[in-house]
């Protein structure tokens, strides 16, 4: 305490400022566990468990992401492996949206990949168009639909995150082109949306990094400031989606979705945002729902809003981007969602 009273008084509130900033995503999770423990003190250790166990399932992924991220940055390989995602637009946002939805990703896993994606400067309308498409599909997952709710199902929610994705990298790469969102990321992650200085001035490649020590201790440090900013936010996530199962009741979404028509999707497209429970959970939900009536479309619409806005892909794109782009975001996944809801309807109605 003498040292921090002996320095001077901005000084001392630039080096609380970088504190706050470090911690305060830690202290919103103790405060969430802490207000739990009032109320109901066996769930806050329930929810802490379910966040380590939730940690522990993503491991590998969270891993090696984070190694990739030290070692791109440590060889300087980043500028290659931003450039392998530039060049025509349209291939790109192709190639984003195919990946998200054929990749083995879910809408935790993939986190730790979009920000180190991101990190290395890959331009941002391929990687939303990742992003959108990613937590709706993959091949565990396009296996399960077909089982619960049929093969020709499972094959339109394919096609429609596949939709989203094209959808969302278009609208951000129009909407760049027009002088929109400029530096769409937050400070320190990345360095804008347009390729990044990595590809514009690429340096050559030193493979074995760890031969040079200044090139061995950015890995360290790359590496290290990369975990810390993905578990801070994902133990965040993950207790909140463990709140979510517990005061969310399956009976009270069945109640609010039932009904035909038009209303349905629509109302599906809203409550997927909060009730949404993960992305295998909600399978069993959507089909009973299906069996007592409700429309097909409706069904759809809630599968991919809910898929994209869920609580650890929603934080994690709020961690990443600026507000308005966490705005656009939010629209895209709910207009895309509503829309192919719609479409899915009448191609049922045929």
């Amino acid at each position: 305490m003498a040292e921090l009273s002996s320095i001077q008084t901005p000084q001392r509130g630039a080096m609380l400022a970088g504190i706050w900033r470090r911690g305060r995503v830690w202290l919103a999770s103790v405060l969430v566990l802490a207000v739990v423990a009032l109320v109901e003190p066996a769930q806050a250790g329930r929810s802490a468990t379910f966040a380590v166990t939730a940690l522990g399932s993503i491991a590998p992924f969270l891993l090696l992401s984070i190694l990739f991220a030290g070692w791109a940055g440590a060889t300087g390989a980043d500028a290659l492996i931003a450039r392998a995602f530039t060049g025509a637009p349209a291939a790109m946002i192709l190639f984003g949206a195919l990946a998200g939805a054929l990749s083995p990703f879910c809408s935790c896993g993939v986190i730790p990949l979009i920000a180190a994606l991101l990190a290395v400067g890959v331009p941002l309308a391929p990687v939303m168009a990742f992003w959108l498409a990613s937590p709706i599909m993959d091949p565990s997952m396009f296996l399960l639909t077909a089982g619960v709710l049929g093969l020709e199902f499972a094959v339109a929610k394919t096609l429609a995150a596949i939709a989203l994705g094209l959808l969302g990298g278009w609208v951000v790469h129009l909407t760049i082109r027009a002088g929109g969102l400029a530096e769409p990321l937050r400070e320190g992650i990345g360095n804008g949306g347009c390729g990044g200085a990595k590809v514009r001035a690429p340096k050559p490649v030193v493979w074995r990094f760890w031969q040079d020590g200044a090139r061995l201790a950015k890995f360290r440090t790359d590496a290290a400031t990369i975990a810390v900013f993905l578990l801070q936010w994902l133990v965040l996530a993950f207790i909140l989606e463990s709140l979510m199962l517990r005061y969310i009741p399956a009976e009270a979404v069945t109640a609010v979705l039932g009904g035909e028509g038009l209303a349905p999707i629509l109302t599906a497209t809203l409550v997927g945002v909060p009730a949404y429970l993960n992305g295998y959970a909600a399978l069993p939900l959507v089909g009973g729902l299906i069996a007592q009536g409700m429309a097909p479309g409706a069904g759809m619409a809630f599968l991919v809003a809910g898929g994209v806005t869920s609580i650890p892909a929603a934080i994690a794109v709020w961690a990443l981007v600026k507000p308005r782009v966490f705005v656009l975001y939010v629209a895209l996944s709910l207009g895309g969602a509503f829309a192919l809801g719609l479409a899915f309807q009448l191609w049922q109605a045929l």
